[in-house]
C-alpha cells in the first residue's frame, strides 16, 4: 500500500525531532554526566581519584579568594580547591561577632540566592581550568527561618530564639530540603564537572561545635531526645537508677544536667554520683555525629555516591571542653557515607614546636576515612581581616595573638615545611587555608606547596616497613567528660602532646575503642594517656604486653604508673605532666630507636624524615637500618648507603630528607 505523502513527510520531520530530542538527553539530565571522586590508598598513603584521574590530597582555600590568589595556586600545579556557601546570613564565630563571608543562599522558603557561589566558581575557573572544588557548606539557618520555626530553634532560658536545636528533627528535615535543592541546583549547573565533593558544617566556626548559647538550649525536643537516648541504652529503669545513683529517676522525669553551670571546684567526676553528667555530655556529642552522618547520606545519595563528603570533627586531642560537642568520633567513624574529616592543627603555634591534627588520625584511617588537616598557618605576610574586607571583622577582634605569623620570613617558610612534612610522614592530606588571602604570596612559600605536590607524586612509598613508629599512644575521647573544670584537668594529661613530639622518634595515635583490634607487634613503648579507670580486658592487655617486652605507661587523674618489662609496676603519684628527657630516657630504657639526641621535632615514616628546630645547631641523624637517603629538593642522592646523616641546621628551620631503606 501506497502511503500519503504529506503523511511521509510528517514521519520523516518527527524521526527527526526524536533525534533531535535524543541529542538533547544529556544536556537535560546532566547529573548522569557527573564526574566521580573516591579517596584512594596505596602503600599507606592516600589519594583521590577524580574523574579517573589521580590527585594528590592538598588543595586551597580563602575565605576572601581572588583570582590572583588562584592563579599563583594553579602555577604551582595544585588543582583541588575549597569554597565557602552559607545557608543563613549569620556569622561563623558568635563569641566574636564576626560577619557573614558571603551572602546567604536560602533567602526564603523554596527561593534561593545562588550568586555567591557562581562568582567564587567563577574566579577559580577563570584562574585554572583544571579546577576541582569541594563546597564547604555551611547549614546554620538564617534569621528569618528560625523566626519562622521556634519549634526547631535553640530556646534560651531569657525566651529568646537561637538559630536551631541541634536535637531537633524538624530543623533536620526542612534543612534537608534546602540543602537537596542546593544539590539538585549545583548537579545541574555548568559546575558540576568541577565538583568533587561537600563538606558538611554547622555550629561554631563550622566544625560542628555547639555554640555555646546552645549549652542552654531548653526546646522541648531536646529532652524528649536525651530520654529516648537513656531509654535505648539502659532499657529498664532498674538499669538507669543503678547507674545514676538515684532511686526515683524513670525516664519520664529524667533531666539533662546543666553542662553550663559555673566551675566551683577544679577536681574530677566521681562515678558513683555524676553518671547523669556523663550520660548528658555522650548525648549531647551523639547528637552532633548523628547530624553530620544525616547531611552526609543527602550528599550521596542525590549525587549517587560520586562526590566526597566531609566534615570537622573529633578534636579530642586538643579541644578539651566537653560542651563543644567533639566526645563521639568513635561511632563517626562507622559512618558509611564519610569519607574525610578535618581539623585545624593545634593552636600552640610556636616555633619549634609540634603542630598536630587535633585527632587520633591513626584510628580515623583505620575506619577507611582520609584526614586532612587544615594548615593555616599564619606566615610574615600574613593580613589582618580589618584590611582585607568591610563589615566582617568586629572592632578590635582578629588582630593579635594567633591571628599573626612570625615576623621572619625564612621562619615562615620554616613552618609551612613542618606542615608539608608531617603530612607526608604520617600519611595523611590536608588544605593550605590562606584564610583573608595572600597569605602565601611569596616564591619561596609557593614553593612548598609546590613541592609538597611534586613528592606525593614522584616519590610513592617503598619498603616503608622499616620506618614504621615503635611507640604507641592510646586516648579516651571521653576524658574530658569526666573534667569538672570544663578541660582544664583534662589539659594537663593531654599537654603530652608536645614533649612527645621532641623524643627523637615518630608515634600512633588511637582511640581507646580501637585498641582491642590493633596489631601492638611493633611498638615497644605503649601509653595510656589519660585512661581514668581500666577495664578488666585493658588490665589483662597490660600484662600480656609485658610478658611480651614492652613498656607500658598507664597516666590517670591521679598519677602515671609504669609498667617495666619483668618488673614490678611503679606508681608515681601527680606525675602527669612529662619533658622530653625523662620520655627520651625511657624510650631508652625500652629499645625504641632515636633518630636524634637532641629535643627537636622529628617526623619519620612512608620513607620521609625531616627535622624541625628551634635553635639549628649541628645535627647528627641516625639511622636503625642501612638507607639510601635523598635530598627531595634537587633529588640529589646524598648517600647511596648510609646509617648517618650529619647536617647543620639555621635556627628556625626545617630540613626534609626522602630515606630508603636497604
Amino acid at each position: 500500500m501506497i502511503k500519503d505523502p504529506n503523511t511521509l513527510t510528517q514521519n520523516f520531520q518527527g524521526l527527526h525531532l526524536l533525534i533531535f530530542l535524543l541529542f538533547l538527553l544529556p544536556i537535560a539530565h546532566p547529573v548522569s554526566a557527573q564526574i566521580k571522586s573516591e579517596v584512594h590508598w596505596e602503600n599507606g598513603s592516600p589519594s583521590l581519584i577524580i574523574d579517573g584521574e589521580h590527585y594528590p590530597p592538598f588543595a586551597y582555600m580563602s575565605y576572601l579568594g581572588e583570582e590572583e590568589y588562584y592563579q599563583e595556586i594553579a602555577a604551582t600545579g595544585l588543582h583541588l580547591y575549597n569554597l565557602p556557601a552559607y545557608l543563613g546570613e549569620g556569622g561563623i564565630n558568635t563569641i566574636s561577632g564576626i560577619g557573614a563571608f558571603r551572602n546567604s543562599i536560602w533567602k526564603g522558603e523554596n527561593d534561593y540566592d545562588f550568586s555567591s557561589i557562581e562568582i567564587d566558581f567563577e574566579k577559580i575557573l577563570n584562574a585554572d581550568p583544571k579546577a576541582k572544588v569541594v563546597i564547604r557548606f555551611y547549614l546554620d539557618p538564617p534569621r528569618w527561618w528560625t523566626l519562622a520555626n521556634p519549634s526547631a530553634a535553640a530556646q534560651l532560658p531569657d525566651g529568646t530564639l537561637f538559630r536551631q536545636s541541634f536535637a531537633s528533627e524538624e530543623w533536620r528535615e526542612k534543612t534537608k530540603v534546602a540543602f537537596q535543592d542546593c544539590l539538585d541546583w549545583l548537579l545541574k549547573s555548568k559546575y558540576r564537572n568541577n565538583l568533587a565533593g561537600i563538606h558538611v558544617a554547622s555550629g561554631l566556626t563550622e566544625e560542628w561545635f555547639y555554640h555555646p548559647k546552645q549549652y542552654q538550649d531548653q526546646n522541648p525536643v531536646r529532652l524528649k531526645a536525651f530520654r529516648d537516648w537513656l531509654k535505648n541504652k539502659y532499657v529498664s529503669i532498674p538499669a538507669l537508677r543503678t547507674a545514676w545513683n538515684n532511686s526515683s529517676v524513670t525516664f519520664d522525669n529524667a533531666q539533662l544536667t546543666n553542662i553550663d553551670e559555673p566551675v566551683n571546684k577544679i577536681e574530677w567526676r566521681d562515678p558513683n554520683k555524676d553518671q547523669n553528667y556523663i550520660d548528658t555530655y555522650r548525648f549531647h556529642t551523639e547528637v552532633m555525629v548523628d547530624n553530620i552522618a544525616y547531611f552526609c547520606k543527602i550528599v550521596k545519595e542525590k549525587s549517587e555516591g560520586k562526590l566526597l563528603t566531609g566534615a570537622f570533627y573529633g578534636y579530642h586531642y586538643f579541644v578539651s571542653d566537653p560542651r563543644r560537642g567533639h566526645g563521639s568520633l568513635a561511632k563517626l567513624l562507622d559512618c558509611p557515607d564519610l569519607d574525610y574529616l578535618s581539623s585545624p592543627n593545634v593552636y600552640n603555634r610556636a616555633i619549634g614546636e609540634d603542630w598536630p591534627p587535633m585527632v587520633a588520625v591513626n584510628s580515623v584511617h583505620k575506619h577507611g576515612k582520609l584526614w586532612l588537616a587544615e594548615n593555616d598557618t599564619r606566615t610574615s605576610i600574613t593580613t589582618l581581616l580589618k584590611d582585607r574586607s568591610q563589615g566582617i571583622a568586629p572592632p578590635g577582634q582578629y588582630e593579635s595573638g594567633v591571628w599573626l605569623g612570625p615576623k621572619d620570613h625564612d621562619a615562615s617558610v620554616s613552618l609551612l615545611w613542618k606542615n608539608a612534612a608531617r603530612m607526608l610522614a604520617y600519611g595523611y592530606g590536608g588544605w593550605w587555608f590562606d584564610m583573608w588571602g595572600g597569605w602565601f604570596s611569596d616564591p619561596e612559600m609557593l614553593q612548598v606547596l609546590e613541592k609538597t605536590q611534586q613528592f606525593h607524586q614522584d616519590y610513592p612509598s617503598e619498603n616503608p616497613e622499616k620506618m614504621k613508629p615503635s611507640v604507641l599512644v592510646i586516648v579516651d575521647e571521653e576524658l574530658s567528660f569526666w573534667d569538672k573544670s570544663y578541660g582544664r584537668l583534662a589539659e594537663q594529661i593531654l599537654s603530652n602532646r608536645y614533649p612527645i613530639a621532641k623524643t627523637g622518634s615518630s608515634y600512633d595515635l588511637y582511640l581507646r575503642t580501637d585498641l582491642q583490634e590493633i596489631s601492638d607487634s611493633q611498638y615497644q613503648v605503649i601509653w595510656l594517656m589519660g585512661l581514668l579507670q581500666l577495664t578488666d580486658e585493658e588490665t589483662s592487655k597490660i600484662k600480656k604486653w609485658q610478658a611480651m617486652g614492652k613498656t607500658v605507661l598507664w597516666t590517670n587523674d591521679k598519677g602515671t604508673t609504669l609498667n617495666h618489662p619483668g618488673e614490678e609496676a611503679k606508681f608515681l603519684p601527680e606525675k602527669l605532666k612529662w619533658n622530653p628527657s625523662e620520655l627520651k630516657e625511657i624510650w631508652s630504657d625500652a629499645g625504641v630507636h632515636q633518630y636524634i639526641t637532641t629535643e627537636d621535632i622529628c617526623y619519620v615514616g612512608r620513607n620521609w624524615l625531616s627535622l624541625h628546630s628551634l635553635e639549628g645547631g649541628e645535627k647528627t641523624i641516625r639511622l636503625p637500618y642501612y638507607a639510601q637517603v635523598i635530598d627531595p629538593l634537587t633529588n640529589k642522592v646524598l648517600s647511596d648507603s648510609t646509617k648517618q646523616i650529619n647536617i647543620k641546621m639555621d635556627a628556625k628551620s626545617t630540613v626534609i630528607f626522602r630515606v630508603k631503606p636497604l
